[in-house]
């Protein structure tokens, strides 16, 4: 088993395409093929199910995620250690929304190559929905996520900082700003809601909700924050998101913020990552670090 059949496998089992990991380790996809292929064969399981259409881990690739990142961080580290070497060594893989990247990463990424220059950051972005869980199966080291109500016992938690929820409503003439702009108070029943398919902004919106008794019509669900704003934008309902993502949003002049005195409390933002795993060398330190950007 060779290290690098471990770093094709990782990046397979982040990617689950086999094109897109074969780029990302500068490999053709055949030769990508055929190292989880001996993979498999040394381990005597499969790592992958796959079919014509798509690539998925097996509980086997599941359990063998954590030793291929155990073993990779322990060879940095003894090669590091063998050369001397004073400075930290190794890799962290980063997950977040892209407006976490603008507000919250920038200054611990700063902070990072700062004091560890030795360290590779690898950062992958997405629907915040998905922070912990992508943390809690191995995928990253850590994420930077909103705290939810009840925080897993595995799960260690930093505060970055804060971001209140606003409601926002579109600008341009349209049904929407109409009515907003000609009642007395705010005809929550009547405007179509949009709302992300899943995470802790749908959790806290759903229960402002049921406190007001209001079951307002959904236009649409989707994935993540960002497009909540563009949809606003373009007169097609209504949405809670965090302040930071409206400040960060190139559709942000085009949606105007609705006067709410009992909105749903703020998030707490901060990094995640699994408890047992910040005494390994890179992920602990820079757990510290985070702590003294406060």
């Amino acid at each position: 088993m060779h290290h690098k059949q471990l770093e094709y496998f990782l990046a397979l089992a982040e990617t689950l395409h086999f094109g897109r990991a074969s780029e990302r380790c500068y490999i053709s996809a055949p030769t990508l093929s055929r190292n989880i292929k001996q993979l498999e064969q040394l381990l005597g399981a499969k790592l992958f199910i796959r079919d014509n259409r798509q690539v998925a881990l097996s509980d086997a690739g599941e359990h063998f995620i954590t030793y291929a990142k155990n073993t990779l961080m322990q060879w940095q580290q003894l090669k590091a250690s063998l050369h001397g070497a004073k400075e930290l060594q190794g890799a962290l893989s980063i997950y977040c929304s892209v407006s976490a990247a603008y507000s919250f990463l920038h200054p611990l990424l700063s902070a990072v190559r700062e004091r560890y220059c030795g360290v590779e950051v690898k950062l992958h972005t997405g629907d915040p929905a998905y922070a912990l869980e992508r943390v809690l199966d191995h995928h990253e080291d850590v994420a930077i996520a909103a705290k939810p109500a009840k925080l897993p016992a595995q799960i260690a938690f930093r505060r970055l900082g804060w971001s209140q929820l606003v409601f926002i409503a579109p600008k341009t003439p349209c049904d929407i700003s109409r009515q907003v702009a000609n009642s007395p108070s705010t005809p929550w029943q009547q405007l179509p809601f949009i709302i992300p398919e899943q995470g802790e902004n749908r959790t806290r919106l759903i229960s402002w909700w049921r406190k007001r008794r209001i079951q307002p019509p959904i236009y649409a669900q989707v994935s993540g924050h960002e497009a909540l704003v563009s949809m606003v934008s373009l007169g097609l309902g209504v949405a809670l998101i965090p302040q930071v993502v409206l400040e960060n949003s190139p559709f942000a002049q085009s949606v105007q913020i609705l006067n709410v005195d009992d909105a749903p409390p703020p998030f707490e933002i901060g990094l995640v990552a699994q408890q047992r795993r910040l005494s390994e060398s890179v992920l602990g330190a820079c757990w510290q670090l985070a702590a003294q950007l406060k």
